[in-house]
């Protein structure tokens, strides 16, 4: 019993682990056969380990269709990335007076990894760099509340695994634009509301690329 429930564990790991580096991404089935075949076990602890991430959320199961990564929940997406952009847009006015050339230097030198990376796109990869960028311009908010709200947003866009830029590689290239545009301002000295807006555009622009994408394949409604 206990070297099943052991394999069931590692067959977990593996499949979890998969998830949440962009390897398996959403609507990605699921073969227990594969996965077992894979990790040198047998169907009964992968089975076991599917269950375990259908009930967090991260798998869904479906007659004829099997088991599958859980698609994004567009509506709470929507909900996150909102919430977002205004208090992402906030934290980054108000850290602005605070932001010094060695952290415009920092942001810079992301930004040109970003921009590489576009060359041989790798979707996890931009998206962490991206939060690597953000941090450097919203870290230095003084109102703790604001900061800790703008971490949970981006802990939440974790759970929902953001692939926005899996599904719309197009807009990546254009975030990579809007980024040097927003440190030029920050450097400018510009005024805080417009620094904040222009935060805030930059979020909801990559919301709205996600959603075209989503009402694209959705194709038209009756």
């Amino acid at each position: 019993m206990e070297v099943t429930l052991s394999k069931a564990q590692l067959s977990y790991d593996w499949i979890k682990e998969r998830i949440n580096d962009g390897t398996f991404v959403p609507g990605y089935r699921l073969v227990l056969g594969q996965i077992a075949k894979e990790l040198d076990v047998s169907a009964v602890p992968v089975r076991e380990a599917i269950r375990m991430l259908e009930a967090e959320g991260l798998v869904t199961f479906e007659r004829n269709v099997g088991a599958q990564v859980a698609l994004i929940k567009e509506t709470e997406y929507l909900h996150t990335m909102q919430t977002l952009s205004v208090v992402e847009g906030v934290a980054t006015s108000l850290s602005a007076p605070f932001i010094t050339p060695a952290d415009i230097a920092r942001a810079r030198a992301i930004n040109a990894e970003m921009r590489e990376c576009l060359e041989h796109f790798d979707p996890p990869r931009f998206t962490q760099l991206n939060l690597d960028f953000h941090s450097v311009l919203f870290e230095n908010c003084p109102n703790p509340h604001i900061l800790d709200l703008v971490h949970r947003g981006w802990n939440r866009m974790k759970v929902l695994r953001d692939s926005t830029f899996s599904f719309v590689p197009g807009r990546a290239r254009e975030s990579v634009d809007e980024h040097e545009a927003l440190l030029r301002l920050i450097e400018s000295g510009a005024d805080d509301l417009e620094i904040e807006m222009t935060a805030r555009s930059h979020r909801t622009a990559t919301l709205d690329a996600f959603l075209a994408y989503k009402s694209h394949t959705k194709g038209p409604t009756a």
